[in-house]
């Protein structure tokens, strides 16, 4: 046993010397032209900054169509004269216009490429007119592989919804389909046939009913909004409402349903003041009350669509009636009304730039719901909770994607974020400390799109701790950091293994009974260990492995 210990220690000792030097690569990705325009800040995008989009559109139930303009309204910020639109097959843009002329346009994949006549002068406020249409991308497997969903209700009405995260809004609708440049404002426009409802983002401004017999909602949203988080959803809604009274004042939130399941939501839908009361406390204030809040019944799971954050859990606890945590705490809430509206926070408050910086989404919200778990039944359900959710974890592939090619990162920046975040908490030297670095985050990154860095920085900062390695041992790493340690001559060694170059995370452990706050390298540190029969145990607060190459 011995001699197979031995051989085993020093194949995971070499391992780990060669893993060490620095994060493990990246498996190579082919990635096309396509990729990049979708996923990168072009020439064609950077010289224009977009102020305010109206989408004016007709759904058509019947054949799956979609059809109409977008008006385009934005501010030169260099002068050139040729502008990426993006929209995606089969979808087609059949005219674009400035100025009362017909502008010449190429398209190349889902990338069209407008030739502008009038001069583009740097500061000026332009604006322009796409005219499109077609049948769009039917969502296979919403909202994870989206498009527009064509469903009817139970009484053969039709149920339709929009949801297109990382595919991109450029599927149903045409607009600068890149997370950086979020328009200042936007009015929805959406017709549909007379016995249905139209819910978008924002307030709606009116109801119009044309000689056709088709109605027109008209939907303002007032602040800032990333593409993916525009959307659509058509169906036999009924509607009721309530104030909740917030930091900012009363918060108007109204819920739409289908009409037969109203009783069922009026009971289901009372966890939505209970989020709000839970994440203002840990976030601030809902940070879209102009607009409203508003939770959508849709034929799919759900998903954050700002201040119109749609909803497919049955009317049920957990997910799908599941608890991801497997602690029990799961089933004390509805998953999908507790996560998806999180993002209003950590998705459409403070946005990615890029894709691949998706963990700032989802890492956040999922660690938000533990924090609606400690909120109400306390600070060691919410830790069980988050410490559940490791059973999800994979450890497949680095949590950030690929840069500049619309790639996102692993489905680990949901349970192993929470669970970094979680980790990092446990450095900060008490509960108030940590709300008001959650809460600045919210502040200092109020509307906003942001970076990892620009986030990882912020809270080295807030933390009093150079967290680099922490968030390259999380983030681009696929390892768990190893404690490995050994007890001679009344003395316990200790360091960090199976980890980054340089990783320096302090830990918390009970040795013999005494807490103490260890600060490990990649180097063997010594402390006194005197006691027979030595005991060492890591707080499982920390995601991070333990090794007693004694024993």
């Amino acid at each position: 046993m011995k001699k197979q210990f031995s051989l085993i220690f020093i194949s995971f000792i070499i391992f780990n010397g060669l893993n060490a030097q620095g994060l493990l690569e990246k498996k190579q990705e082919i990635f096309t032209r396509q990729d990049s325009l979708r996923g990168s800040i072009t020439k064609e995008r950077a010289w224009w900054d977009v102020q305010n989009y109206h989408l004016d559109i007709k759904v058509n139930p019947s054949d799956s169509t979609i059809s109409g303009t977008n008006t385009i309204k934005y501010q030169v910020v260099q002068e050139y004269n040729r502008m990426q639109i993006d929209l995606q097959n089969p979808m087609q843009i059949y005219k674009v216009i400035q100025d009362g002329k017909s502008l010449k346009y190429s398209r190349e994949g889902n990338a069209f490429f407008v030739e502008l006549i009038s001069p583009q002068t740097k500061g000026a406020t332009k604006e322009l007119t796409v005219f499109y249409g077609g049948q769009p991308k039917v969502a296979v497997n919403p909202p994870w592989d989206g498009g527009i969903t064509w469903k009817k209700d139970t009484n053969g009405k039709p149920f339709i919804a929009s949801s297109c995260q990382g595919l991109g809004a450029s599927v149903w609708w045409p607009n600068k389909d890149h997370m950086y440049d979020e328009v200042e404002n936007m009015l929805i426009s959406v017709n549909v046939p007379k016995n249905l409802t139209n819910v978008s983002n924002g307030r709606l401004l009116s109801v119009k009913q044309l000689k056709d017999g088709t109605k027109t909602y008209n939907w303002y949203v007032s602040n800032p909004i990333n593409n993916y988080g525009v959307n659509i959803n058509i169906g036999d809604y009924v509607s009721f409402s309530e104030k909740y009274k917030g930091e900012k004042g009363d918060l108007d939130c109204t819920y739409y349903v289908l009409r037969d399941n109203l009783a069922k939501a009026k009971k289901q839908f009372q966890d939505v003041p209970k989020m709000l009361k839970a994440f203002e406390h840990w976030f601030g204030p809902y940070p879209f009350y102009e607009d409203s809040y508003k939770l959508v019944e849709a034929p799919y799971l759900g998903m954050e669509h700002q201040s119109s954050v749609t909803y497919g859990n049955k009317f049920q606890n957990g997910y799908l009636g599941r608890d991801l945590s497997g602690t029990g705490w799961g089933l004390k809430f509805d998953f999908i009304i507790i996560h998806e509206s999180g993002h209003e926070w950590f998705a459409n408050n403070i946005t990615y730039k890029d894709i691949a910086d998706m963990w700032i989404h989802e890492s956040f919200t999922n660690y938000s719901e533990s924090l609606f778990v400690e909120y109400y039944y306390g600070k060691e359900a919410g830790f069980e909770y988050v410490i559940g959710t490791r059973k999800g974890i994979s450890n497949d592939k680095p949590i950030i994607g690929n840069y500049g090619v619309n790639n996102e990162g692993s489905g680990d920046m949901y349970p192993k974020g929470g669970n970094m975040l979680h980790t990092i908490r446990q450095l900060v030297k008490d509960d108030e400390t940590w709300r008001g670095i959650l809460r600045g985050l919210n502040s200092t990154f109020y509307h906003q799109t942001v970076t990892t860095k620009q986030i990882e920085d912020y809270l080295s900062k807030q933390v009093g701790i150079d967290l680099s390695t922490v968030f390259n041992q999380y983030l681009r790493d696929t390892r768990i950091p190893t404690l490995e340690y050994f007890f001679k001559d009344n003395q316990m060694g200790y360091r960090w293994t199976n980890c980054v170059l340089g990783f320096n995370m302090p830990v918390k452990v009970t040795l013999n009974g005494v807490e103490k706050l260890l600060n490990p390298t990649i180097e063997w540190s010594r402390t006194e260990a005197k006691m027979e029969n030595p005991k060492l145990e890591i707080d499982k607060n920390f995601y991070v492995a333990g090794f007693n190459i004694s024993e």
